[in-house]
């Protein structure tokens, strides 16, 4: 559909400021960072608690950008672009969605529930493929602001959609009913998800039914709590394992690890076989299952078609590859839409400066193959892509569309040449079609590690720190520490997401973490809050900004930085006022001020300080003591040396508990990572880290058996006992063992049996259905680092940051 800002206008309602109305639009964006912004995009600039992107207009200008939607314009761009002013972008946003979605008027199926959502909108696409030009929510783009943007995708050559909404509070779902308005409903599983955000389950049922006011039909799994809710006027298609009275009744047998159903609906009567014995699942295929009786499929087909079914990948994951290359596994699906989010992820996780995509054919893009692939290699330019690998008929049939691009029609062609591709030192993503097996290509991608990794949450951790932005003033710069390898969790993949999130500083402990982060792109100023004196030379020569605490430090400092005739090269001035671990304490301010007040080789770049109880409120006045102490001695500072650097003292408990000591600077440590010493604020954070390895042995030992290293574990009955690859080697403390601690197997609690090992340690897994190779969370959502620390007489600190670099990271967005 051809858009121009004069018809955008006319639908938003907008106040025009600008000079020219009729500019072509081809592409809506919300994402100031993403690299395929251009002259015919429209900019929506969302404000909302933690951020405001009217803030980036600016830079959005500088990159080509001329057309915004904006609620305000910002005093420095006034007369630099166009500009629709409305009360509210995100409702502009919804407003221009919902406009756009009734120039469509193919079949839609709207999914919600609290769980299942994406997983039978994956399934429904692999279903229906074959048969529709559909189009879908990439990804999980279901919230206020995905919804939106999965419906402005569609395009004239679509005949079906499938659109997932998620809400977490009442009057959500009213404002994207309109923008999907679906024609079919699927209700699925209502679980304790976003509990938080009603008053009762009702209230949450009636919330999410709004999505289904004009359906022709909605879908369920039958619930008289349910029905209770459901108009009179919605026609109701509804299957039961319990209730012979819902429209489509099943039976279910499990036959080993696949599942057979009977179906019995009208007249038909028939079986299918689910390659999954898990109730959840179960029930997501039931959800498909009635969708392809609605759609009139035949018995063998349905058949066919669900025995076909597969585990859907929802991540974009980070892995170290070979020959330091780094490696986006994105190795299951291949549209349009969704190679246009990770082109988005790897600029944002880019490690290296060469970018090379795999890519497969890409299917139900709506579009022709002229068109999708011209539109492709205008993605692969504008995210500056090195190399392109190309595995598929149709996209090797397009192949000169592409500058640098090797193509194959299949993947073992691809597979028999990988050895004279010579992948290295570069960042690649992969990305195909499930039906390529790019997975093959990702294993000979990645570097071989053993099977315990410790999986990183990206998205967590972008969560956590807008959850702390909010917390702070617009105008307060925000340190965040990446010290000990990101707390345990990772170095540089995190210290680039933060890049990509345009925090203030990075953090580190030593010299070598920073130099480390630059070696690899880091363009962020780090600072060095312990520095050694034989690390000064190495921290000048990668532009690294050291914390000054003594005169015997600075004193070395300034010779060198006189050697090398260095002239108002940063550094920060550590005040101590009460910690008592490092700084310069008040009597000696005034030497301090001396040997600064006329030295030309140095800047004080900022004056901080450490609070030592600011978790603590029993200890509120010392706090507070140390706040005015540190007021007082940097405002001598800034005094006596006519200065204006930047001041800083709380860190992440100090960001909640006294706000009013922001000064210009916070420092954001463990609580980007997910942890806080509020029980009430812990809620509002989400897991960054969960670690995993798997079961590699399982055995039956009979009552008066032993286990593990002196005999600590005796068995009082036969006992089914499973060995984990994962050890005190691995940052596992010897105390979390014989039954203190246990790790979870398919969702139950298994207790680990006698010692933790160097390498290994072993649970009971009694009672728990399981096989080897399963996997096992070690630490995560249960239990958490927090619970751990508590039984163990610790702090979350040292469980994070004792797990072993041999340990593999996997990052990963959701």
């Amino acid at each position: 559909m051809n858009l121009t800002l004069k018809n955008i206008l006319s639908v938003l309602g907008a106040q025009w400021v600008g000079e020219f109305d009729s500019a072509d639009i081809s592409h809506i964006s919300i994402d100031s960072r993403s690299l395929q912004n251009g002259p015919e995009t429209l900019f929506f600039a969302l404000s909302g608690p933690n951020n405001d992107a009217h803030h980036y207009i600016g830079e959005l200008i500088d990159s080509g950008v001329m057309n915004f939607v904006v609620s305000y314009i910002p005093e420095e761009v006034k007369n630099q672009a166009n500009f629709l002013v409305v009360p509210n972008t995100l409702a502009a946003l919804q407003q221009f969605a919902t406009w756009y979605r009734n120039h469509f008027k193919f079949p839609v199926i709207g999914i919600t529930g609290s769980n299942g959502k994406t997983i039978v909108k994956e399934w429904l696409n692999f279903l229906l493929g074959p048969d529709f030009n559909i189009i879908r929510s990439p990804k999980s783009y279901n919230s206020q602001v995905g919804v939106p943007l999965s419906v402005i995708s569609i395009n004239e050559k679509h005949n079906l959609g499938i659109f997932e909404a998620g809400i977490s509070t009442i009057s959500e779902m009213e404002k994207l009913e309109p923008i999907i308005t679906p024609t079919i409903g699927i209700l699925t599983n209502i679980g304790t998800a976003h509990d938080e955000g009603f008053s009762n389950i009702a209230e949450k049922i009636k919330e999410k039914l709004k999505l289904f006011k004009h359906s022709e039909l909605l879908i369920y799994n039958s619930n008289k709590t349910i029905e209770a809710f459901i108009p009179s006027t919605t026609k109701r298609f509804s299957w039961s394992f319990k209730d012979e009275s819902a429209d489509v009744f099943l039976v279910r047998r499990n036959a080993g690890e696949h599942t057979f159903i009977s179906v019995t609906w009208n007249e038909r009567a028939f079986e299918v076989e689910i390659p999954f014995r898990n109730d959840a699942s179960i029930e997501n295929a039931m959800h498909c299952l009635m969708v392809l009786l609605h759609f009139g499929y035949d018995n063998l087909e349905i058949k066919n078609r669900l025995a076909m079914l597969f585990p859907v990948e929802m991540r974009l994951k980070v892995k170290n590859g070979i020959d330091n290359s780094t490696v986006i596994d994105d190795s299951y699906s291949s549209d349009f839409q969704s190679l246009k989010i990770a082109l988005d992820f790897l600029e944002t996780q880019k490690q290296h400066k060469k970018k090379t995509l795999i890519l497969s054919d890409i299917f139900q893009s709506g579009l022709t193959n002229e068109e999708l692939y011209s539109r492709v290699s205008q993605l692969v330019i504008s995210n500056k892509i090195n190399r392109v690998i190309g595995i598929g008929e149709t996209i090797s049939a397009f192949k000169h569309k592409f500058v640098n691009c090797v193509t194959f029609d299949t993947t073992n062609e691809f597979l028999a040449a990988f050895d004279g591709l010579n992948f290295g030192h570069e960042t690649i993503l992969v990305k195909g079609a499930r039906q390529f097996r790019f997975e093959k290509i990702v294993s000979l991608l990645e570097e071989k590690t053993h099977e315990t990794v410790l999986e990183i949450n990206l998205n967590a951790i972008s969560h956590n720190l807008n959850f702390f932005r909010s917390k702070i003033r617009p105008e307060t710069k925000m340190m965040i520490m990446v010290k000990a390898f990101s707390y345990g969790n990772g170095g540089f993949e995190i210290a680039r997401l933060l890049e990509h999130h345009k925090v203030d500083y990075l953090g580190v402990a030593f010299a070598d973490e920073g130099i480390a982060l630059k070696t690899q792109g880091i363009s962020l100023p780090i600072m060095v809050m312990n520095p050694e004196s034989t690390s000064f030379t190495s921290i000048i020569q990668y532009g690294l900004e050291p914390e000054i605490y003594s005169l015997k430090g600075l004193d070395a400092f300034l010779k060198i930085a006189n050697e090398k005739k260095l002239e108002q090269y940063p550094i920060h001035i550590k005040l101590d006022t009460g910690m008592h671990r490092l700084g310069f304490e008040e009597p000696q301010l005034a030497q301090l001020i001396s040997v600064l007040k006329e030295n030309k080789s140095v800047k004080i770049k900022s004056i901080l300080s450490h609070m030592a109880t600011s978790d603590d409120l029993q200890h509120h006045a010392f706090a507070l003591g140390q706040i005015a102490l540190y007021e007082k001695m940097s405002s001598l500072m800034i005094a006596e040396l006519e200065i204006d650097p930047i001041r800083h003292i709380l860190n992440t408990s100090g960001i909640s508990n006294y706000a009013e000591a922001q000064f210009d600077m916070v420092r954001l440590g463990i609580g980007l990572y997910g942890i806080s010493n509020d029980a009430s604020e812990q809620k509002y954070l989400e897991n960054v880290g969960t670690l995993k390895s798997i079961l590699s042995q399982i055995r039956t030992i009979p009552a008066g058996d032993s286990v593990g290293y002196g005999r600590r574990f005796m068995a009082e009955h036969e006992t089914k006992i499973a060995t984990i690859p994962i050890g005190y080697a691995d940052g596992i403390s010897r105390h979390w063992g014989n039954g203190i601690g246990y790790v979870n197997v398919n969702g139950k609690k298994a207790p680990i049996t006698g010692s933790v090992c160097m390498d290994m340690l072993m649970v009971d897994v009694t009672g728990i259905t399981c096989k080897e190779g399963d996997p096992v969370v070690i630490f995560g959502e249960d239990p958490s680092v927090i619970h751990m620390a508590k039984q163990l007489g610790t702090i979350p600190y040292e469980i994070l940051t004792s797990i072993s670099q041999r340990v593999k990271r996997v990052f990963y967005r959701e």
